[in-house]
């Protein structure tokens, strides 16, 4: 489950409640983290060994949930990222904004050589 960043709850309050508008961007990303990006996006985003985010699908929402529908597949790590714990998704390749965040199920380790992926259906954005 991700949890909105504080750019995006105050985007959707002043498109909702203040008339002002807000212009969804045409892709996201997923990013990978190493400390908790946290709502105002300030956790430690993995670099270099060949990191890069990665464009992310998502199906149409039913009751608030929305999973992704394409598996989310990084490039092979050329040097070690170190512990994986968290994702965001953001609107952008690089800087952009973070939109979600969250926890994964399990960190993972990621050494030079491997190749880290998320299964289409396992990354769901949920809104309550």
């Amino acid at each position: 489950m991700a949890q909105m960043s504080n750019f995006l709850e105050n985007a959707l309050i002043n498109a909702t409640l203040r008339n002002t508008t807000y212009t969804s961007p045409a892709s996201v990303y997923v990013g990978l983290f190493t400390t908790d990006p946290t709502d105002p996006g300030s956790g430690t985003e993995v670099s270099g060994g060949s990191y890069a985010r990665v464009v992310a699908t998502f199906t149409a929402p039913t009751d608030g949930v929305s999973p992704t529908n394409a598996d989310v597949q990084f490039a092979q790590c050329t040097l070690t990222w170190g512990t994986v714990t968290h994702f965001g998704i953001f609107d952008a390749l690089t800087s952009g904004n973070l939109l979600y965040h969250g926890s994964l199920t399990a960190s993972k380790t990621i050494e030079t050589g491997d190749v880290f992926k998320i299964a289409s259906g396992n990354l769901t954005v949920t809104l309550e």
